[in-house]
């Protein structure tokens, strides 16, 4: 009788799907104190079937009776592994015998990597690989000689060998690439070799199953590109990987929705803001897939709803402040394009950049964007419609910017919803930040100087109660840069109301009164930032830290600036106020003569505060001549 039709081959078919379904089932029942049984059971039957097989394809040479023979599952009958690699194609018997072998050492690799036994696993793959490392590539052993290379993918990855990782994984990837040019037919699955005759997976199974395996082949190299620093190709195969889970239908919606919004800020990194858009519109769709998030009701009275509930909250607000990033870079980047060298909007540049807009054909992008698509018919249309709800494109003037400051506002409070100050400071506080960027950059567009100020008054409102109630002693990092932020924010509206006040005769009484409590506002932050950097005892340090240097000298520089701005028609203040910035000037000046290597941090304010330690005796003694005078 032949093998696979004999009453001992269906009892090897049966301790395989035994073995399979300890693994993949019973396992995840496994007590936390004993949490590899089920794996361990899996194993024993795997050895037993290893010597069936030997018993099986030996037959009237002799049997093998002593399971002691089948060391650890390792083959001891090497005319057999001879044979083996003498066979020529996957689909000869020997081949057939050698392969089947090969597929439980495979199992048995895998089960010893689960188990934590890493060199015994790497052991049996290594075995595997060699039964049929002679065959030729066919129906019958592709899917193994990928499984097995992926395997020792992952494990090389594991030790920090990424580039013998790479070996592997790149032999797997061309391993299916050469198949599928020379076949391309449905192959065996593993599994198909361990099932009775009638019982095979399907050719749409067999295909889903084999694509999978190379959808995984593209992931681990994603990885490992991305160790390697071989970043574009990391993303390229990120993207890869992602379009195929989507065409064949092996995806976790949450899962691969937070895969795509992080590629998305690879993209951003590269200004490649289409494909930027597109992963995060598919990101947005698809998670929805995960279903509706529970009520807070239901939440409450059931545990799993609750666990259910946290998790999409949470992963819906990471994909908001992914959409965040994108329209705050966008802008950013616009801005970039379109500043002169004192960072005010550049009008010949702008009417520049315009017209070449209207000139320019938009075939290349729309040949990028074919290459790029997500999506199967069901969310194609849903993604589309998320993208044209915001510009891929940089925005050149107000109403542009204002378009997609509104989408980034938008994702703001979407995120705040999870990411309350309640539970989640750090976070919340970085989305504040954020979303003072976003006026901040959109104030650049903005000619009006009035509604320039506002907008800034915006940040400061949503900065000023959180950076007052927060601990320093706890968020010492975060109180500095919110400082920092509000000090660099009332800064930038007391310029803005210096220029209006430029253009008037002379400016009232509501004006100075407004211009003098913005620079005082502007000095306080600083001031508050400079003593963050002080000893416990109230002393500055004689040596700045460098990752402190230069935002210290330039609050220093600032306040030497904001003190010589405050207007006073009392003479002895206006000598008062003089003296204090002479003196804080004068403090960077010393700094950077007793530290060289600060010069270059800040040479700009350095050649500012040089010319104003020259300049400010001279007014100084005028202010104090007309004090003379005046008794």
């Amino acid at each position: 009788m032949a093998a696979n039709q004999s009453t001992e081959w269906k009892a090897v078919c049966e301790k395989f799907r035994l073995a399979q379904n300890l693994t993949d089932v019973e396992s995840k029942k496994d007590p936390e104190n004993n949490p590899f049984r089920s794996k361990y059971k899996a194993r024993d039957l795997l050895k037993e079937i290893h010597c069936s097989l030997k018993k099986i394809d030996i037959g009237d040479e002799g049997e093998v009776d002593n399971e002691a023979d089948c060391k650890s599952g390792q083959m001891v009958d090497g005319e057999l592994e001879n044979d083996a690699g003498k066979a020529c194609a996957g689909d000869s018997p020997t081949g057939m015998s050698a392969a089947r072998l090969a597929v439980i050492e495979y199992y048995l690799g895998v089960n010893h990597i689960e188990t934590e036994e890493l060199s015994a696993g790497e052991q049996h793959l290594m075995t595997c690989m060699k039964l049929v490392d002679k065959c030729t590539i066919t129906q019958e052993n592709v899917s193994l000689f990928i499984q097995a290379r992926n395997q020792l993918g992952i494990l090389w990855a594991g030790r920090d060998e990424i580039e013998k990782a790479q070996g592997f994984l790149e032999i797997a990837e061309s391993m299916y690439l050469l198949y599928m040019k020379e076949d391309g037919q449905a192959p065996m699955d593993l599994q198909d070799f361990f099932v009775p005759e009638g019982e095979e997976l399907s050719q749409q199974e067999r295909t889903r199953r084999f694509e999978m395996a190379y959808t995984h082949t593209l992931y681990y190299l994603a990885q490992v590109y991305k160790n390697l620093q071989q970043y574009e190709r990391a993303g390229q195969y990120c993207h890869s990987t992602l379009q195929r889970q989507l065409e064949y239908n092996q995806f976790v919606p949450l899962e691969w929705a937070i895969n795509a919004a992080t590629l998305s800020q690879y993209y951003i990194t590269k200004t490649r803001y289409m494909e930027a858009r597109h992963c995060l519109a598919a990101s947005s769709v698809i998670a929805t897939l995960a279903g509706e998030i529970p009520s807070e009701a239901a939440a409450k009275e059931s545990e799993a709803e609750n666990e259910k509930r946290e998790e999409l909250l949470q992963k819906r607000a990471e994909i908001a402040r992914c959409w965040i990033k994108y329209c705050l870079n966008l802008l950013q980047d616009a801005k970039k394009l379109l500043e002169d060298n004192i960072g005010e909007l550049d009008l010949d540049r702008q009417e520049e950049l315009m017209r070449a807009r209207r000139n320019e054909e938009d075939e290349k992008e729309k040949g990028r964007k074919s290459a790029v698509l997500f999506g199967s018919s069901d969310t194609f249309d849903s993604i589309c419609s998320l993208e044209e709800k915001v510009s891929s494109i940089f925005p050149l003037d107000f109403d542009e910017a204002r378009a997609i400051f509104l989408v980034g506002q938008s994702y703001v409070a979407q995120a705040k919803e999870y990411y309350a100050m309640d539970g989640h400071v750090t976070d919340h506080i970085e989305i504040l930040q954020d979303h003072s960027a976003l006026f901040k950059v959109l104030a650049f567009f903005e000619q009006d100087l009035e509604r320039r100020c506002k907008m800034h008054k915006r940040r400061v409102d949503m900065l000023e109660p959180i950076c007052n109630d927060l601990n320093a002693q706890y968020y010492l990092l975060i109180c500095r840069q919110l400082q920092f932020e509000l000090a660099e924010t009332y800064y930038e509206m007391m310029d803005l109301k210096l220029a209006v006040a430029d253009k008037q005769d002379q400016p009232d009484v509501h004006t100075v009164k407004k211009f003098n409590h913005l620079c005082s506002a502007s000095m306080k932050y600083y001031q508050m930032f400079l003593d963050s950097i002080r000893s416990p005892e109230g002393k500055f340090p004689e040596t700045i830290e460098d990752d402190v240097l230069r935002p210290a000298l330039v609050a220093k520089f600032r306040v030497a600036r904001l003190q010589s701005k405050l207007i006073s028609s009392h003479l002895p203040t206006q000598m008062e106020n003089l003296n204090l910035s002479l003196e804080t000037y004068k403090f960077v000046v010393q700094y950077c003569e007793e530290h060289p290597e600060a010069k270059q941090v800040v040479e700009t304010e350095l050649e500012l505060s040089e010319e104003m330690v020259s300049l400010l005796p001279l007014k100084i003694n005028r202010i104090q001549s007309r004090m003379v005078s005046s008794t």
